[in-house]
């Protein structure tokens, strides 16, 4: 993937997402980076401090220098904020008695709320989702099963909390969920990747052996194609990568930018005895996937024809090409997959320009080499996405052990960097998700979380038929915590018998998020609620009449009001979803573990995934609650909440 800008901005230029930041100025001659004050530096009091204001307007971080220049700002700010900071309160007690019944009017504060709230980093750091010890993570890379280990790489800084020095880490596990965390497996050592070991991916040979292509960045920033193999295939953890001589294979064909060339694909062998790989660029604002084929993995011929290509998408990055089946729900190798076979393809690229992740499903044809979706109106970059929330530059494999496809998903942070640089970390990767094909509607895919995520399932809380009057709020008992898996359950309402005008407004998540008030939601669940419900993360259904007579039934994850920290992202994500007729009910399930909230919605058909950074509803103070903000009742079904373990 390609460079982050790293800078500080003000909260104006943060309002609703993180691409502000990456865009907020421009890199220094030599490819250093610069921090930006912010405009409101009351906000920041670090900036108050004379030894970080010294540093003038343009601090450059290059090599060793980052590092140190880290250390020292992270030393200054703990004195500061340890000098500044009354003690610690003792923590609340939960008291938890029968359903306590508070009123939905909760929802109509101020989405961003005054006053300061200095938020306990320790706090922010999941248990169970795949993270390093410390420092900077963003695309995942390379995941692939080998001699018994779940191998996974992913762009990482050794160095410090933000982008840059990207290497390759590499941790290895046994069921995806208990990871080990090995040495680094590439770093950026060569004239042809000295700028950064990019994204890449792994191929396992027919005669198991794995190879590794990537992207590097050279010192006048051109991208090429780069090949590393194991030094020792005896070892089941792969600890030691080398880089082969013929390093680069490729590099920019004419007619691409010598920055637009990256992110090679898990190759596929097809019937000539050739294989392909895929590699994202763009001509102009066309967004492409190239093609090439090889018999050796050096050597390499250019296909005259486009994989795929979509004007005004831009650079597509992190290209994902693979199989799904349409008679059943094992995964696929994409080299096994025979001509007569019943299947779909997948094509996924990660759009820069919006930082979102696009797929379509249509025909890969094997004669013309090249990809055609099925509904050009919901092609790459057009319609669907994996995630509507904070999730980018993903990568699937194919699992033989179990016979899967799996994904992996980056989840930025929502905070500022500054922050990032206090904590000393950066960056989340989603729970690995199971992908297969909605063989109901055959037109778009199912994820849901791997199976080996329940073993850390632990207490657990039921609740059965709870009907919801409108402005109705119920805490749930026995719920509270920080780490939860949730699966909830309610009754698709009665639309039928309700005298409704037609002249509704449509649900727009954003606009307002869950203090909206309709006649059929917002309805559905708050967590990581804060006792007074001045922080809270709601994630709920919202039905609304079109004027042809159907209803429209919209899911969102709002986070406007997760956190009285200041300088985050507060941004209400969202989207709409078909209800198929034989579905008499609306279902969520829910994964909370301290600052990410996944959500999967009706089985899988659509996910949802919030950064959020609670100060009060953290551990036992943080709570779940039911609430229906609408005029009429919704019937919850089954509630079902689990206490999750660490991994």
């Amino acid at each position: 993937m390609a460079p982050v800008i790293i800078s500080f901005v003000s909260d104006m230029e943060r309002q609703n997402c993180r691409v502000a930041e990456n865009e907020a100025g421009k890199v220094l001659e030599d490819e250093g980076y610069y921090v930006q004050i912010p405009d409101k530096k009351a906000d920041y009091a670090e900036f108050e401090n004379p030894e970080f204001r010294s540093l003038g307007n343009c601090i450059r971080f290059r090599s060793i220098f980052l590092t140190a220049i880290c250390i020292a700002l992270i030393m200054c700010l703990s004195l500061l904020i340890c000098l500044s900071q009354p003690g610690l309160a003792p923590s609340k007690s939960v008291k938890d008695t029968a359903w306590s019944k508070q009123s939905a009017s909760k929802f109509l504060m101020p989405s961003i709320i005054k006053g300061e709230s200095l938020p306990s980093f320790a706090d922010e750091r999941t248990s169970f989702h795949f993270q390093p010890e410390r420092n900077w993570m963003n695309d995942p890379n390379g995941p692939m099963f080998y001699k018994g280990y779940y191998h996974y790489f992913y762009q990482y800084n050794p160095d410090a909390a933000v982008w840059g020095n990207i290497t390759w880490g590499h941790s290895v596990s046994t069921d995806l969920i208990h990871w080990h965390h090995l040495e680094l497996a590439l770093v950026p050592d060569q004239w042809y990747d000295v700028e950064g070991v990019w994204s890449g991916s792994a191929t396992i040979l027919p005669d198991g052996k794995p190879v590794i292509l990537y992207t590097g960045s050279s010192n006048e920033s051109l991208q090429s194609q780069n090949k590393a193999v194991p030094e020792d295939l005896s070892d089941p953890l792969l600890r030691k990568w080398v880089k082969v001589s013929q390093n680069p294979m490729l590099v920019p064909p004419p007619g691409i930018g010598h920055t637009d060339f990256r992110d090679p694909t898990t190759a596929w062998l097809e019937s000539d005895g050739l294989w392909r790989i895929a590699i994202g660029a763009k001509e102009g604002t066309t967004g492409l996937a190239l093609v090439y084929k090889t018999s050796d993995f050096l050597n390499w011929t250019l296909q005259r024809s486009f994989l795929h290509q979509i004007a005004g998408t831009g650079m597509w990055e992190c290209v994902d090409f693979y199989p799904v089946s349409l008679t059943g729900t094992n995964g696929l190798d994409t080299s096994k997959v025979q001509g007569n076979q019943l299947v779909k393809h997948v094509l996924k690229a990660s759009l820069g320009s919006n930082k979102h992740d696009y797929y379509t499903i249509g025909t890969y044809s094997t004669d013309l080499k090249t990809f055609v979706a099925d509904d050009p109106t919901r092609d790459v970059g057009l319609g669907l996405r994996y995630d509507y929330g904070k999730f980018y530059a993903s990568k699937t494999f194919y699992d033989p052990a179990q016979e899967r496809r799996i994904l992996w998903g980056w989840a930025n942070e929502s905070d500022s960097q500054l922050d990032d640089i206090k904590k000393g970390w950066a960056s989340v990767q989603t729970i690995p998700r199971t992908l297969v094909l909605d063989h109901d509607t055959g037109s778009n895919l199912l994820q849901w979380p791997i199976s080996e995520l329940d073993s850390l399932r632990g207490d657990k809380v039921v609740k059965q038929d709870i009907l919801l009057d409108g402005g109705a709020m119920l805490k749930v008992d026995g719920a509270s915590g920080a780490q939860l898996d949730i699966e909830v359950t309610f009754k698709y309402p009665d639309v039928q018998t309700l005298d409704v005008p037609l002249e509704q407004k449509e649900c727009v998540c954003s606009q307002g998020g869950a203090a909206q008030r309709g006649v059929f939601g917002p309805f559905g669940l708050l967590v990581l609620a804060a006792d007074d419900l001045v922080e809270q993360t709601a994630v709920y259904f919202y039905l609304t009449l079109r004027p042809n007579g159907k209803w429209m039934t919209t899911v969102c994850s709002d986070q406007s009001r997760s956190s009285l920290a200041k300088g985050i992202d507060r941004t209400v994500y969202g989207t709409s979803i078909n209800i198929a007729p034989k579905e008499n009910f609306l279902s969520l399930r829910l994964i909370v573990d301290h600052s990410i909230v996944e959500t999967f919605v009706q089985q899988g058909i659509a996910c949802i995934t919030s950064r959020v950074y609670p100060t009060l509803a953290v551990e036992r103070d943080a709570h779940v609650l039911l609430f229906n903000n609408g005029s009429e009742s919704i019937a919850m079904h089954t509630l079902e909440i689990w206490q999750m373990s660490n991994a």
